[in-house]
Order: C-alpha cells, then structure tokens, then sequence
C-alpha cells in the first residue's frame, strides 16, 4: 500500500470510525490477500465489512430456529462463525482440511473466530471456491470490477442475499484501495 492515510480515508468513509480490532483485521487481510487484484480484494473487504463488520464474530441469534443452529454430527451449532460466517458441518470440515487443522477447528468451531484462522478462511476460501464451489476468478478477471461483476460475485459466499449492497460496499472498498495504491 503505498499511501496508507488515503486508503484508510476512503475505508471510513464506508465504515465510519474504526476500532484497532477492526484496523488489525484490515491489516491482516491486506498481508494475506497481498498477491490479490484491487478487485479481488476489495471484494473480501466488502464481505469482512458486510458478514462481520470487520471482526471474526458469531453469527447473531447462532442460527436459532434455522438448522444449522442445532447440532451437527460434531456436537456443535454449525451457525456463522468468523469473517465468512461459516456455517454447516461440511464447510467447517473443507476448513479444517483446507489449512491442515487435524481436525483441530472440527473439536472447536470457534477456532473460527480467532484472527488469524478467520482471515485465512475468507482469503483461501474465496479464492479456492470452498463455499458454494464459486471462485473469486468466476466473478471478477479483470484488476478492476464492475458494479455487475460484484453483484455476481455474492454466489462465491451466499447465492445472491445482499449482493447489490455488498456490490455498493465492494465498489467504494475498490475506490479506496486505489486511492491507496494498492498493486
């Protein structure tokens, strides 16, 4: 990033005062998504804005009176944990494969919510197509996105539930990271 103080400028302006928890949850998807697109990457950002408000939370309500808020076969609620809100036991399992968790995260779903697992389950989850078997690449090929590309691109998290107001959101994360000099 090559100016930090107009970056964060045009974050706030989508997200209005920030917390050091939300600064360092920024920070750490900015190192891990560091060989991302502007496109690519301000759409995580406007996913970590929209699920978790910019930190690895449970899923409001836990799932309840949905199925995934009962038990699953680990003896957990399968509710949204993390940066993604990850939900169902399969996509907690694809996780705990995906980063070589030795079933680590299938004993305790709330290794979700820490920093560092949470960032890498949206980075690579994203880009690999773990959730809905819809990748990043499917939605958004060129550096920059367009306004239908990131409407599309909400099928890679959730089929289309808030995807033009994701899409507002990934557009102006966009403009900010340019401002930037992100790439």
């Amino acid at each position: 990033m090559q100016n930090p103080t107009a970056f964060y400028a045009g974050v706030r302006s989508i997200t209005g005062p920030l917390d050091q928890t939300q600064v360092n949850t920024i920070e750490a998807l900015l190192s891990a998504a560091s060989h991302w697109s502007v496109a690519w990457l301000a759409y995580g950002l406007a996913t970590a804005w929209h699920e978790a408000r910019m930190k690895p939370i449970e899923e409001i309500g836990k799932g309840k009176g949905r199925p995934y808020g009962a038990p699953g076969k680990y003896g957990q609620a399968q509710y949204g944990r993390g940066l993604v809100q990850l939900t169902w036991d399969r996509n907690y399992e694809r996780a705990d494969k995906e980063l070589g968790l030795g079933g680590a995260l299938l004993k305790d779903f709330g290794l979700a919510l820490t920093p560092k697992i949470a960032t890498e389950i949206l980075v690579r989850g994203m880009a690999e197509g773990w959730f809905t078997g819809k990748a990043l690449r499917d939605y958004l090929p060129s550096p920059l996105g367009t306004p239908p590309q990131f409407t599309e691109a909400r099928r890679i998290i959730n089929g289309t539930d808030r995807a033009p107001a994701i899409a507002e959101h990934a557009r102006r994360f966009q403009d900010a990271l340019v401002l930037g000099g992100w790439g």
